[in-house]
């Protein structure tokens, strides 16, 4: 898929991040979430680094600087406003054409830069998922941005299993959505609730 088809995809997927964040109150911040190894403060700013300040330096090609990744974004009590502003940055970045063009440097591993919008597109979405479901809301994705990540998760899955990324595969009904098999395949349990921990 190149930029032209994925830019409108990345920014639904971005407008409907906005929306989940702006459900997250403080009392949700400490409580678990689908991402077992994160309660959901640390999953929101790990949410909010790569899917908005992260996005928007790939496309310019920058490295993250140290106070980004550093910084407790949920300390301020606004950090909901300022994520939306941030992805607005982003999605405009990828606006331009260029950022389409060649290739991303991941850590000494060069990919294209179109494979590095999607993988954040996806990102953006099952920790999208997460965030509302750790906050009891349900998250709404449409079905080409749903069969979007779902290709993304399927490409990468061993990979990322590798690396820690997601845990083993959780079987679903044939029947299921396209988003309920991309959060299976990534690991997730679609029927994941806050009460269950």
């Amino acid at each position: 898929m190149n930029g032209h088809a994925l830019h409108p995809l990345m920014s639904r997927a971005a407008a409907e991040a906005a929306r989940i964040a702006r459900s997250v109150r403080p009392e949700h911040l400490d409580g678990p979430t689908p991402c077992t190894a994160f309660d959901t403060r640390t999953l929101v700013n790990h949410w909010v680094l790569y899917t908005s300040h992260g996005l928007e330096r790939r496309a310019r090609r920058e490295p993250l600087p140290e106070e980004l990744v550093a910084r407790d974004f949920t300390a301020d009590p606004d950090w909901a406003l300022a994520y939306a502003d941030q992805l607005d940055r982003a999605v405009a970045a990828w606006s331009d054409p260029a950022a389409w063009e060649g290739e991303i440097d991941l850590g000494g591993m060069s990919v294209s830069a179109a494979s590095v919008a999607r993988m954040v597109v996806k990102e953006m979405v099952l920790h999208g998922w997460d965030v509302a479901r750790a906050t009891g809301r349900q998250v709404d994705v449409d079905d080409d941005l749903a069969r979007l990540v779902l290709t993304v998760v399927e490409e990468n899955a061993e990979i990322y299993r590798q690396y820690g990324g997601f845990a083993e595969a959780v079987p679903v009904a044939a029947t299921a959505s396209s988003l309920d098999r991309a959060l299976a395949a990534s690991g997730r349990d679609p029927g994941w609730e806050r009460s269950t921990g």
